[in-house]
Parts: C-alpha cells; sequence; structure tokens
C-alpha cells in the first residue's frame, strides 16, 4: 500500500532544522516523484521534481521550463520586483546567452587556477590560527572566512571588507533564521529609500546593501582599473555589448552570493561527512588520487542549495503527470543527488564512488553554475592543507542549522584537534 504523503512537508525552513529530511524525499522518489505540494494562501503550490533524471531533463529544457518567468524561488514575485532584481541566474536564452557570454570567460579551469596559490595560503593561515587554538568553530572560524577572503581577492575588494560582505551573503538566505536575519532597522533603510522587501533578492535588505557597495567599486574600477575581476567585468564584452548598469549591479550580488554561501557550505557539511566517518580521511591520507572523486563526493553530500524553481511555459507532462502552464515546478538538487538509481546506497558517504552526476551546480543545460571550478578547488585546497598537515577533529558539543528552506547551512560546529 502506497503511503499517505497529502501531509507530507519539504517547504517549511523548520522541516530543515534537524537535517534533510531524506526519508521523505526518499518516499516521494519511490511513490510520486512529479509530488503536488500545497502552500498557504496566496501562494498557489508547485510540482517537487524529485528524481536526478528529471531535474536534468528539465534543467536542460528552458524554453518549456523557465528561470526568466517567475525566477528560481518559491515566492511570486510581481513584475516591477523582477524588473529591478534580475540577474543573470533569471534569464533564459538568447538574454541568458548574451550575459554567460559577456562573463564566462572569467571563470575558466585556467583563470580559476590563477587564485590557487592565494586560496592555498587563506587555507594554511587559518589552519594556523586553529591548531593554536585547539579548540574552535569550524563554520565560524574557517569555512566563512576562507570563501570569501579568496572571492574578496579574485572580485577586486578590500580584504577588510570580507567580514562585511560574507555577513550580508548570510543575510541574503538567513531571513528566516532569528539569529542571522537582517535587523529591523535594516528594513526600515530600505524603505525609507521606496524598497519593499519584495523589490530585493531573497526578500532581503541585505542586497540593497551590496548593490551599493558593488556599484561604488564598479565606478572606482572604471576610474582606476586594476587586475581584478570587478575591472573584468566592467570592461568585458561580447561582439560590443557589455553589461549594463543593473545587469552590472545584479550580476555582482550575485556572484558574492555564490562565491561564499555555497563554498562554505560544501566546506562545512564536508568535514562533519569526514568526522563522523573518519575511515574515509584516513584513506584519503593514504591515497590522494582519490581527490577529486572525494570533492565530488562532497559536494554530493552537501548540496549546498536545496533547490531552484521554474515555471511551466507550456501544458506539458513529466512522468505522465500533467502540468499546465504558468504552474510552479521545483527542482530539488538535494533528492536527485540521494536518487538510488543513480547513486546506489545514496545514504553512505564513500569518496570512492562516481558521483561526477551530482547537480550541486545544476543539472546541466544553460544554467550550469559559472563557479563550479572555483568551488571545486577551494574544497580540494582546504582538504589538502588538512591532509598536508595530518590534521583530525571531533566535535566537542552539537552543530546548529541554518533556519532556512533553501541553503543546506550549518551555522556552529565547535571541534577539537585530536591525535590522528
Amino acid at each position: 500500500m502506497a503511503p499517505d504523503l497529502t501531509q507530507l512537508d519539504v517547504k517549511s525552513p523548520d522541516v530543515y532544522l534537524a537535517g534533510v529530511p531524506h526519508e521523505s524525499f526518499r518516499l516521494l522518489r519511490e511513490h510520486d516523484p512529479v509530488h503536488w505540494h500545497p502552500e498557504a494562501a496566496p501562494d498557489p503550490g508547485f510540482w517537487a521534481i524529485t528524481k536526478h533524471a528529471d531535474v536534468v531533463a528539465i534543467s536542460r529544457d528552458p524554453k518549456t521550463f523557465s528561470s526568466a518567468e517567475r525566477f528560481i524561488y518559491y515566492e511570486e514575485i510581481d513584475r516591477e520586483s523582477m524588473d529591478m532584481r534580475r540577474s543573470m541566474i533569471e534569464t533564459d536564452p538568447p538574454d541568458h546567452t548574451r550575459l554567460r557570454r559577456i562573463v564566462s570567460p572569467l571563470f575558466t579551469p585556467r583563470t580559476v587556477d590563477e587564485y590557487r596559490d592565494h586560496a592555498q595560503r587563506i587555507a594554511h593561515r587559518l589552519l594556523d590560527q586553529a591548531e593554536a587554538a585547539g579548540s574552535f568553530d569550524w563554520v565560524g572560524d574557517v569555512c566563512e572566512l576562507m570563501p570569501i577572503r579568496v572571492f574578496v581577492s579574485v572580485f577586486g575588494a578590500p580584504e577588510a571588507d570580507a567580514d562585511y560582505l560574507a555577513r550580508l551573503a548570510n543575510q541574503l538566505v538567513a531571513i528566516d533564521d532569528p539569529d542571522l536575519a537582517p535587523p529591523p532597522e535594516a528594513y526600515e533603510r530600505a524603505r525609507a529609500r521606496g524598497f519593499e522587501p519584495h523589490h530585493l533578492p531573497f526578500r532581503s535588505p541585505a542586497a540593497l546593501d551590496l548593490f551599493d557597495y558593488t556599484r561604488d567599486l564598479c565606478a572606482t574600477r572604471r576610474e582606476a582599473p586594476q587586475d581584478d575581476l570587478i575591472t573584468r567585468l566592467v570592461q568585458a564584452e561580447w561582439e560590443g555589448d557589455h553589461l549594463t548598469d543593473s545587469e552590472l549591479v545584479n550580476f555582482c550580488q550575485l556572484l558574492i552570493f555564490a562565491g561564499n554561501e555555497t563554498t562554505r557550505n560544501s566546506l562545512a557539511s564536508g568535514m562533519l561527512a569526514l568526522i563522523e566517518h573518519p575511515e574515509q580521511l584516513d584513506l584519503l591520507q593514504r591515497d590522494r588520487s582519490l581527490m577529486k572523486s572525494a570533492v565530488e563526493e562532497i559536494l554530493r553530500w552537501a548540496t549546498p542549495i536545496y533547490c531552484f524553481r521554474r515555471t511551466a511555459m507550456i501544458d506539458t507532462e513529466v512522468r505522465g503527470t500533467r502540468i499546465a502552464k504558468g504552474d510552479k515546478v521545483v527542482l530539488y538538487y538535494v533528492s536527485g543527488n540521494f536518487d538510488e538509481a543513480v547513486f546506489p546506497d545514496p545514504l553512505r558517504f564513500d569518496i570512492t564512488r562516481d558521483a561526477s552526476a551530482q547537480l550541486v551546480f545544476g543539472g546541466g543545460g544553460p544554467h550550469y553554475c559559472l563557479g563550479a571550478f572555483l568551488a571545486r578547488m577551494q574544497i580540494e585546497t582546504l582538504l589538502t592543507a588538512v591532509l598536508d598537515r595530518e590534521l583530525r577533529f571531533e566535535t566537542t558539543g552539537p552543530t546548529t542549522r541554518m533556519r532556512t528552506n533553501f541553503a543546506n547551512a550549518l551555522k556552529t560546529m565547535p571541534v577539537r584537534i585530536v591525535a590522528p
């Protein structure tokens, strides 16, 4: 007998406070992989897509399933707000193709490799401080600090601004978390300037602060170019076409978020997995040839972003289920990454498995993540530094999780260094 799935909830932020609801997603994959998920009014409800193959197929079909029509989040956004908020991730071809051609040369493997030495220096500096302390918070003292410090160097922002930018990036996705959400005065400042929350990405006033910051930095680089990403973005062109001011600041906001939050979450959940499965870290210590597969397994296991939304542009079907034009369709990467049809025994953390089909950077198609090479490089760099120092850690208290239905984010993870 099929289970009753009518009360199953994979949207509420509270569902994720105890971790990914793997059993709920397993039930959906097995019994109702294209599942109608109700929402509280005025939201209309959505189709939850939980099988790996369907996430991939929909990701590669932007004509049928649009990122631009209603954006990529659960929320319903009015047209005025969409015009103000639109970044490259909320466009479809051919507009998306134009934007990607302008910026993609800045994120090639060769370009990213130019930042590897800098990433190594940051990783070792942070581990120096950790070793001196003995006990510390892996999230707050390492994961929150490394990606943003690598990124500000790549981006061209002063390193002194790293903590400020990391806080804003956190506040984008933490609007439902009482410890990390923007303070009330931030909303008041935004309203005083004519911006309501729905005008801003993630409905967060932190986005407005990021717009202001990047607009000022772009203006500075136009006057005094340097060898950094922000200068390249200001100057980037494709067949004479440049980014508009709105495209530029929205893209910079997206970069700061993606360049920090997703890598931060992967580093945090990845180390927790290695602490809970110490034999896997010992195996990697003995055989560094497993590094690339270890990075892919960490990404699969961590799945730093739970899901993105698409909107059906025509009446269509998925697995025989009729989906109407205008319906909301939510792609659950966190379910696809644990799909038994692709990853046997998916709840087993195994650095020897071939996890290259993981969906962390999207399911292919036009929206495959530009920052994929940069994220992989940072995970490999920090993990290599841990191995070179022969460090081992154990938790000294419970981890805490961010209250969010968007990012798989740990808030704290107290650890201490132990003998290998």
